[in-house]
């Protein structure tokens, strides 16, 4: 004897089921299109805040840096590098001393 049950259908709507109302199948739901890359991503800032150093000479050489905010990638290199040797040269400077050079012992 057999004693299996006979699956009986689902014959209740799927309340979740997009529709209107009526008893047919729903209609599937429509993925978006991926985007198309068109190219390089436009420039668009970086958000790294710039602090003030209190002085001058170098403040300017860091808010050039913001410059590249405006630039595509293959255009910062060219701002790095200026405000690196900005950078460069103020800290040679320190290393000058102004004024005469010190005095030399007498000689016998």
């Amino acid at each position: 004897m057999n004693d299996a049950v006979p699956q009986v259908a689902d014959t209740e709507p799927d309340a979740e089921a997009p529709g209107d109302g009526q008893h047919g199948p729903a209609e599937p739901e429509r993925a978006a299109p991926p985007p198309q890359d068109d190219g390089p991503a436009g420039p668009a800032p970086l958000g790294v805040p710039r602090a003030p150093t209190g002085r001058a000479e170098i403040d300017a050489h860091v808010e050039r840096l913001a410059d590249a905010d405006h630039l595509t990638t293959d255009g910062h290199l060219e701002v790095y590098e200026d405000v690196h040797r900005g950078l460069r040269d103020a800290l040679t400077a320190l290393d000058t001393h102004p004024g005469p050079p010190p005095a030399q012992g007498h000689r016998s």
